[in-house]
Order: structure tokens, then C-alpha cells, then sequence
């Protein structure tokens, strides 16, 4: 069994089996993998000497794998609200919290749509803001304007919850050791080495986003920051991944079963299924099916 790191022993101490607790996602993503984690941590080594998340978005499968690295976790995404978030709850939760209480007790539409278009500067307070935002948008969705970076998604007619005292404690601990940063995919890929774990879970394209294509885009859920994850990324991503293997990392990339995946990514090892995607875009051109065919590519050191 793989022994928890110093950070872990003082997660867990209270338990008699700490290999068995999981801390659950504080943030709802779009693409979250909370449910699919049956089908990535079969591939994921059973020790890892440091972590590497270039697509952090919810963290879900970071959170679920964290007690088998023994070295640093480095998370990243380009989203920097988002990234706000993950450090003031590792380094400031005595200040988020009652910034998260604040918007709880204050929380209505027109709160809502009244918070959209502030921009805070500070990092706790961007961070309490995209907490807010995310939790209680339409269908939990994060997406920026391309030009002027600003979030732009409806209300979703739900309450505010925060986050549990207890979820925000267990996550500072678990957190403590964390790299976290808003950085490009590629520099994060970079300073993985022998021994260490890549978990991507890049932004799915557009069905029809190969240039080219003559048909329109049956989805555009690769919008989660002003700058859009496109084709041209998705190439670069399949050449550091062979790049990976190469120089001994092992790695898991999650996506949509298509060819284009399939093609960029031949000759590594694919497990292919179908599963529920309850997400809707919002008009019902842009509706995914219920029934979703997802790939997870497999690459191991060479």
C-alpha cells in the first residue's frame, strides 16, 4: 500500500483507513469526471512521485488519486478565477470564509446578476466571486465573453451553498503542499519526469472543429476562458503526450469519442464507452445527446 505523504498523515490522522477517504469536489464543472473516476483510476499508477493537472477545472480525479503521490501536486488551468479559488482555500480560508457567508446571506437573482458584473481584483475576492457565480450559474457553466474576458452566463435558479467548515478544512490540508498555478497546458507537460503522473481532461472541441469541415459545430463547450481551447492546442497536446511516454511518465487523457481523437492519439492504449451527459447547452441545436461516447487514452512509459 502506498504510504500517505506528511500533508496526507495529518488529512487523515483521525481515521483508522485513511486510503479510504475522499474529499469531494468544492467547485461544479462542465466535464467534471466525479462519475467517470471508476473507469480513470484503473489507469492511474498506484504511486506517483509528483502529480501533474494542466486542466484542473473540479480537481475530481486529483482529490480521488491525491493518496498516492508522494512527491508535489502541480495543478494548473488558464481559468485564473478559477485558480483564485483553489489558492484561498489552501492559503486563505480564514478570510474566504466570511466572503462565502456574506453571498450566501445576499443571495437572489437580481444578487446574481448585480455580482456578474463587478470585477474584483483581489485574490480571495475573485475567489469568493467565482465561487458564488459558479454555484449558482446556469447549469454550474463558467464562460467568458472572447473579448472582453467577462463571465456571461445566466442565473440558474438555485441557493448558494458555500462550502462545508469541514470540506474547506480537509481541502487546506490536502492542499498544502500544492503548486497551484493559471499556466499554459504545455508548460505544465514540461516539467513532468520519470515516475510522475499527467491527468488531462483538455476541453472537448466542437464535433466538427477540424479545418475544413464544412458542417457546423454540434457543441461549443470549449469556451471556459477568453482564449478558446481549438484545434491547433489539441495537436500540440497529442505530441507532448508521445513526448511523455518517451522520457518514462505515465499518463490519462479523457475526452469525446471521435476520430479526431482516435487519429492525433493512434497507437496508444484506448478504453471506449458510453456514458450519461446531462449537461444542455442553451438552445436545443446546441443539445448534446444523453448517451455520450467517451475515450480514455492510455499512455505508459516507454
Amino acid at each position: 500500500m502506498t504510504q500517505p505523504s506528511r500533508a496526507q498523515k495529518q488529512l487523515f490522522q483521525s481515521s483508522e483507513n485513511w486510503s479510504e477517504i475522499r474529499v469531494k469536489p468544492f467547485i461544479r464543472w462542465v466535464g467534471g469526471k466525479s462519475r467517470l473516476l471508476p473507469r480513470i483510476l484503473p489507469h492511474v499508477p498506484e504511486q506517483i512521485k509528483n502529480y501533474h493537472e494542466p486542466f484542473l477545472g473540479g480537481g475530481a480525479v486529483f482529490l480521488a488519486c491525491a493518496s498516492r503521490v508522494s512527491g508535489c501536486a502541480r495543478l494548473a488551468d488558464l481559468n485564473d478565477h478559477l485558480v483564485s479559488a483553489w489558492v484561498a482555500v489552501r492559503d486563505h480560508q480564514a478570510e474566504l470564509r466570511p466572503l462565502l457567508d456574506w453571498y450566501q446571506a445576499n443571495d437572489s437573482k437580481d444578487f446574481y446578476y448585480q455580482i456578474r458584473t463587478e470585477s474584483p481584483t483581489g485574490l480571495v475576492e475573485k475567489a469568493a466571486r467565482f465561487l458564488y457565480l459558479n454555484s449558482v450559474s446556469w447549469n454550474h457553466l463558467w464562460r467568458e465573453n472572447s473579448k472582453t474576458g467577462a463571465m456571461n452566463v445566466p442565473w440558474g435558479d438555485r441557493s448558494f451553498k458555500g462550502i462545508a467548515p469541514e470540506t474547506m478544512e480537509m481541502l487546506g490540508r490536502l492542499l498544502v503542499s500544492a503548486d497551484i498555478r493559471a499556466i499554459d497546458f504545455r508548460d505544465v507537460i514540461r516539467e513532468a519526469g520519470s515516475g510522475d503522473f499527467v491527468y488531462l481532461d483538455p476541453p472537448y472541441l466542437p464535433i466538427f472543429s477540424k479545418p475544413g469541415s464544412e458542417r457546423e459545430p454540434t457543441a461549443k463547450f470549449n469556451k471556459y476562458t477568453a482564449k478558446v481551447f481549438g484545434y491547433q492546442d489539441l495537436v500540440d497536446l497529442a505530441g507532448l503526450c508521445r513526448e511523455l511516454s518517451d522520457r518514462g511518465v505515465s499518463w490519462v487523457m479523457s475526452n469525446r469519442d471521435v476520430e479526431l481523437i482516435r487519429d492525433l492519439f493512434s497507437g496508444f492504449k484506448f478504453e471506449r464507452f458510453t456514458t450519461h451527459r446531462a449537461l444542455a447547452a442553451q438552445s436545443r441545436r446546441e443539445v448534446e445527446s444523453h448517451r455520450s461516447p467517451e475515450i480514455i487514452v492510455v499512455g505508459e512509459p516507454k
